[in-house]
């Protein structure tokens, strides 16, 4: 074992008092944020000493300490305790005192309480906090969790997100108000057919697609391109040809699992990930995805659009959507992978499956309603709250404002509803 190794795993043990406890598993694995800075991170899995063996390869014992340490850092990312139960003697809060567990959190992350994190909810035992920029919350958001048994004993600890520094933060004094973006508004507000799954039915709603307008709204930020953490490269582009290709496509094994060895991780050596997707990939790619097309698609020439690339261990999965507008809140993608060895795509999915048992459905009723009339009865339902979102183009965190609305209308009977029971 590589000594650098042994070290942080003897820290560790100090750390979460781990005397009744035995190494069972460790591994060294890697990831790239949205900064596009690689994590090496140590994975420690911890059995109690009376277990001597799991049952099986898929689960562990209750008491088992799953610990996932950042290699350069020394960070904590996560820790859990099979079933809540430790056999721990190291990180304990026996009064339950929340300004005491918030300065232990701020003492374990580094982050300021009120400036990078604030209370979400508390439950017994249990808070937790989301990322916020003084105060204001973030997209993509992080969060924070912390969870106790009865005797204080810590059970699960876990940071999630970028908490930013202020050098790719762009202060500004939010100056957003609905009536300022009242036409983009309108425009947002879109009739979408949703599944009611209560009725076995298709219901045709106005609702409204999320949105982040930047503070000086001279642009926008799709709500899609923030939900997912990672940078893409839009390629946006019609896929056509003359010939179908007559021949089978071969689904190939997918190797998700990296060997990434403790040179690499102390080296802080970038993943592969990070490097950016060049223009000769980029048409390799265009090519690889046409003839997958031509291969189980030879009659949709025109029909699909590449939209985005991006890298994925090893491989670079291409997205593609249907080109036909399409109003149902589910949609059509397609996802190919492609080996970045020899451009050959291994694997591909098609949400078609899932989207078949909506052809049950009912048809929607008949839509009675317009879409200013639909507008009328939300306007007062809309929200525009403010959000730091770090935009991939600059680089940075800008002050945004978030359209949303949890409401619709019910586009044949023009009742008000909240989208969450749909």
């Amino acid at each position: 074992m590589d000594s650098r190794i042994k070290e942080l795993i003897d820290y560790t043990k100090i750390k979460f008092g781990l005397d009744k406890y035995h190494l069972q598993r460790q591994r060294l694995y890697r990831k790239v944020n949205i900064f596009n800075e690689t994590i090496y991170t140590l994975c420690m899995e911890w059995f109690p000493d009376h277990v001597s063996e799991p049952k099986d390869d898929d689960s562990n014992p209750e008491g088992t300490a799953v610990i996932d340490i950042d290699v350069n850092s020394r960070k904590l990312e996560s820790v859990i305790f099979v079933g809540d139960k430790s056999y721990a003697n190291g990180i304990m809060f026996s009064e339950f005192d929340r300004k005491e567990i918030i300065r232990w959190i701020e003492q374990e992350t580094e982050l300021m309480y009120g400036k990078q994190f604030e209370l979400h909810k508390e439950d017994a035992r249990e808070l937790h906090f989301k990322e916020c920029i003084d105060g204001v919350a973030v997209s993509p958001s992080g969060s924070v969790e912390i969870k106790f048994d009865q005797e204080g004993k810590l059970t699960m600890f876990s940071v999630h997100g970028q908490f930013p520094s202020k050098e790719i933060v762009k202060e500004e004094t939010y100056t957003l108000s609905l009536q300022k973006i009242e036409h983009l508004a309108k425009e947002q507000l879109q009739l979408i057919e949703f599944p009611s799954f209560e009725q076995q039915r298709l219901l045709p709603v106005y609702g409204m697609e999320e949105i982040y307008i930047m503070n000086d709204q001279t642009s926008t930020i799709p709500f899609e391109f923030i939900v997912d953490v990672r940078s893409y490269l839009k390629v946006d582009k019609t896929m056509y040809w003359d010939t179908p290709l007559h021949k089978p496509f071969e689904r190939k094994e997918i190797n998700w699992m990296e060997d990434v060895t403790a040179q690499q991780a102390f080296s802080n050596e970038p993943s592969p990930d990070s490097f950016p997707i060049t223009k000769i990939e980029q048409e390799k790619c265009v090519l690889t995805v046409k003839d997958v097309l031509r291969q189980e698609y030879p009659n949709d020439t025109g029909k699909w659009v590449l939209k985005t690339l991006h890298r994925d261990k090893g491989y670079i999965q291409a997205i593609l959507r249907e080109k036909k507008k399409v109003n149902r809140v589910f949609k059509r993608k397609v996802t190919i992978l492609i080996d970045v060895k020899n451009f050959q795509a291994v694997n591909y999915i098609d949400n078609k499956p899932m989207l078949e048992m909506f052809d049950q459905f009912e048809a929607p009723e008949k839509v009675t309603v317009t879409k200013d009339k639909a507008y009328g009865r939300l306007k007062e339902l809309f929200e525009l709250k403010p959000y730091y979102v770090y935009d991939f183009e600059q680089r940075q965190y800008v002050l945004c404002g978030k359209l949303d609305c949890q409401y619709g209308v019910n586009a044949s009977s023009g009742e008000v509803i909240a989208l969450d029971d749909l």
